[in-house]
C-alpha cells in the first residue's frame, strides 16, 4: 500500500516524495509545461509536468493511450516532489511526478467544477447532483451542515442528553395539520414519521434529556423556497423544566454549539462562501406574540414570512441580535401537546426562533399529565383511541418537558446566505422532485 498524503498536508513533506491522490480539477497545457490541479476532500494540490508528457502517464487503469493528460474529473493518483511554490494552492506543489490515472469519466459534467462560480441555474445542479456537489462552493455549504450537525450532538452530549433513533414508520400522524405522506406496511396503512415528537416525549421517562438528528417527511404542497418534502430535524426533549423558558435556555445552548463547530470544523468553507458566523446573544432577546402583533399592527394568529423579516430587522435593531424568540404563540395554531400558558388563556408555554428574517426552530413546554392529553384532545374533537402508544408513557407518570426541533438544511441556508434551501440540501426532496 502506497502512503497518502492529502494536498492540504504538502507543506509538512517540503523536499519529500509522496503519493497525493483526488480527481483533476483543472487542466492546463502550454508548450513546454503542463499543470494538473487535484482536487481531494482536504482542497486542492498543483502538479507540474515539465516537456513531453510521454511516460507520464504509465500504469493508466483506464487504457489511455501513454503520454495523455487527464481530462477534467479523471481520478488519478500521482507521486512527485513537494517542492515550495508561492503561486500554487497551499504555496506548494508536486514536481517530476508519475501519473497513475483510476478512472476517467465517461462524459464530461454539465458545467465546468473548476470556475470559481457555479456556471448552471439551479435546477441544472440539481439534476445532476452527484457530480455537481463536486464544485467547492455547493460542496462548503454540505460541509457547513456536517459541522453544525457535529456540534449540536457534541453541545447535548456535553450537557447530559442521550441520543435515540426512532421510528420513521408510523401507524398515526403526528402533527395536527401536517399532511402525510401513506404507505402500505404489510397490508395495513402506516405514515412516514412527519417528527420524532411522541418518541423523544416517552424517551424522557427513560434518560430525561434526549436528542435526535433524522429525516423527517412533511407532505404538504409547498413550493417555496423554504420547504422540503424531506429534510433533517435536529430534535431535543429534556425533563424536569420549570417552563419553556428552560428549553430557550438550552436550545441557545445548541445553536451557540453549532456555530462553534462551524468556525473549527469548517473554516475553509466560511472562507470560501464568505460567510461570517453571528455571535449569538448570552440571552437571546425574547418577545412575546402579543407584543409581535402590536409591533407588526397585525391581528393574525401566526406570523406570515414578511412578519419574520421585519421582526428580525427590529431585533437587531434594537438588541443587536440576529436572533429572536418569540413566545406564547396562540393555542390555536400549536399542537395539542402544547402546555397552555397559566396566565395568558389562550395562549402558549410555546416559542419560535427566528433567525436572519426566519423562523427556525419551533418548541416549547408539552402537556405531562394523562388526563390534560385526555382533555386536550376532547377540546379537539379527538378520542384517545389513535394515541394509545403515546398515551401509555404518561399513565405512568411523566415530569414536566420541552423540547425543541430545528431543520438543519434551512439553518444551513439561512447561515451561508443561500436564496434556497435547496442549495444546501444534496439530494432534496419536495413537490416535483424525486430524483436523483
Amino acid at each position: 500500500m502506497i502512503s497518502r498524503v492529502m494536498s492540504a498536508e504538502l507543506a509538512k513533506h517540503a523536499g519529500q516524495r509522496v503519493t497525493i491522490a483526488g480527481w483533476v480539477h483543472r487542466r492546463r497545457q502550454l508548450k513546454s509545461v503542463s499543470f494538473l490541479v487535484v482536487r481531494d476532500r482536504t482542497g486542492l494540490a498543483q502538479v507540474v509536468v515539465s516537456g513531453d508528457a510521454a511516460g507520464v502517464a504509465a500504469g493508466d487503469a483506464a487504457g489511455a493511450a501513454v503520454g495523455d493528460l487527464p481530462s477534467e474529473e479523471s481520478v488519478v493518483r500521482v507521486t512527485g516532489t513537494v517542492a515550495a511554490n508561492e503561486q500554487a494552492p497551499g504555496g506548494h506543489e508536486l514536481v517530476s511526478p508519475e501519473i497513475h490515472v483510476l478512472a476517467r469519466p465517461a462524459t464530461a459534467p454539465p458545467f465546468d467544477l473548476y470556475r470559481p462560480v457555479v456556471g448552471a441555474a439551479l435546477p441544472t445542479v440539481l439534476d445532476h447532483a452527484p457530480v455537481a456537489l463536486r464544485h467547492p462552493l455547493l460542496r462548503a455549504g454540505l460541509e457547513i451542515s456536517a459541522a453544525s450537525a457535529a456540534g449540536f450532538r457534541e453541545t447535548l452530549d456535553r450537557l447530559g442528553f442521550t441520543e435515540i433513533h426512532t421510528p420513521k414508520i408510523v401507524g398515526s400522524a403526528t402533527e395536527s395539520g401536517a399532511n402525510v405522506f401513506g404507505l402500505d406496511y404489510f397490508g395495513r396503512p402506516a405514515y412516514l414519521a412527519q417528527s420524532p415528537q411522541f418518541y423523544k416525549q416517552a424517551m424522557v421517562g427513560v434518560f430525561e434529556r434526549v436528542y435526535e438528528v433524522g429525516p423527517v417527511f412533511r407532505a404538504e404542497p409547498h413550493d417555496t423556497v423554504r420547504h422540503l418534502a424531506q429534510y433533517t430535524s435536529l430534535d431535543a426533549e429534556l425533563g424536569f423544566v420549570r417552563d419553556h423558558r428552560d428549553v430557550m435556555a438550552v436550545l441557545r445552548e445548541a445553536v451557540a454549539g453549532m456555530i462553534q463547530s462551524v468556525r473549527l470544523r469548517a473554516p475553509a468553507a466560511l472562507d470560501l462562501l464568505g460567510v461570517v458566523p453571528p455571535t449569538v446573544p448570552a440571552e437571546i432577546p425574547a418577545i412575546h406574540f402579543t407584543e409581535a402583533q402590536r409591533l407588526t399592527s397585525s391581528d393574525e394568529p401566526d406570523l406570515s414570512p414578511a412578519q419574520e423579516r421585519w421582526l428580525s430587522e427590529w431585533a437587531e435593531r434594537e438588541h443587536g441580535s440576529e436572533f429572536l424568540f418569540v413566545t406564547g404563540y396562540p393555542m390555536a395554531k400549536r399542537p395539542f401537546y402544547t402546555h397552555p400558558d397559566p396566565e395568558r388563556p389562550g395562549y402558549t408555554n410555546g416559542f419560535d426562533l427566528l433567525f436572519r428574517g426566519m423562523e427556525l426552530v419551533t418548541g416549547g413546554q408539552r402537556l405531562h399529565r394523562y388526563d390534560d392529553y385526555v382533555r386536550a384532545l376532547a377540546e379537539r374533537g379527538e378520542g384517545t383511541a389513535a394515541y394509545e402508544g403515546y398515551l401509555q408513557a404518561f399513565r405512568y407518570g411523566m415530569p414536566p418537558h420541552g423540547g425543541f426541533a430545528l431543520g438543519l438544511e434551512r439553518w444551513t441556508a439561512r447561515l451561508t446566505g443561500a436564496a434556497n434551501v435547496r442549495q444546501t440540501t444534496a439530494f432534496p426532496r419536495d413537490l416535483h422532485r424525486l430524483s436523483p
